[in-house]
């Protein structure tokens, strides 16, 4: 049965819909607390510390819910908003070390960066490309950036090395946001949204983050 058009292109504009507004509040929550100086400062305490250990539980805890609860509206939309959130705040608490310049500029070389995929992968994918074959690899090289960086926790490296796996990381998730976008044109089907959001979300921000790590001196 051949898929029709419209559908498939109402599918993609609600799915970037969603993006844009779950970007638009990461961006707003991550200045907030950037340039809000006592946010700054608590995130530097104890207390900060348990604030941001509440967060990430959260963050897994609604991203789990919000998967079971994916077909039922308007359940999936709350939970969405608070996977946003949180998420938001993690972002947000992980930039606090970092000059504001540097993060407006890790922002926008995120934007360019995910701008030039998504228009090169919708290209690519109307002359037939298929980028399907990604996958297997793209895995392996999140399994080995997260083995690193687990080993990092306990042994920490230098500055330069930081930065070089950041700047890899960053490759790795530029990879994902075409896999992922892929996936949204040809693969996800109609009822996907929430998983469609959740993927490309999750890929810019690893991007911005990498970014922030190799341009903030790999903090």
């Amino acid at each position: 049965m051949q898929e029709n058009p419209q559908m498939r292109w109402a599918f993609i504009h609600k799915v970037y819909s969603i993006l844009c507004f779950q970007w638009i509040l990461t961006f707003g929550v991550c200045m907030a607390i950037s340039l809000i100086h006592p946010v700054r400062e608590f995130m530097g305490t104890a207390a900060g510390f348990y604030v941001l250990l509440t967060t990430i539980a959260i963050t897994f805890i609604s991203l789990i819910l919000m998967l079971g609860f994916r077909e039922h509206h308007p359940w999936n939309y709350v939970l969405l908003l608070i996977f946003t959130l949180a998420m938001s705040f993690m972002v947000g608490a992980a930039s606090t070390q970092i000059k504001g310049e540097i993060i407006l500029l890790a922002a926008g070389l995120t934007l360019l960066v995910t701008a030039g995929l998504t228009l090169f992968t919708f290209v690519a994918a109307k002359r037939g490309w298929d980028f399907s074959s990604l996958g297997p690899f793209l895995f392996c090289a999140l399994l080995l950036l997260i083995a690193f960086g687990v080993v990092r926790i306990f042994f920490p490296v230098g500055k330069i090395v930081n930065q070089v796996f950041s700047s890899i990381e960053a490759l790795v998730f530029c990879g994902f946001i075409v896999y992922d976008t892929e996936s949204l044109i040809k693969r996800f089907n109609y009822d996907q949204y929430i998983e469609a959001s959740i993927s490309l979300f999750l890929d810019v921000m690893n991007l911005f983050v990498s970014l922030l790590g190799a341009l903030g001196g790999g903090n």
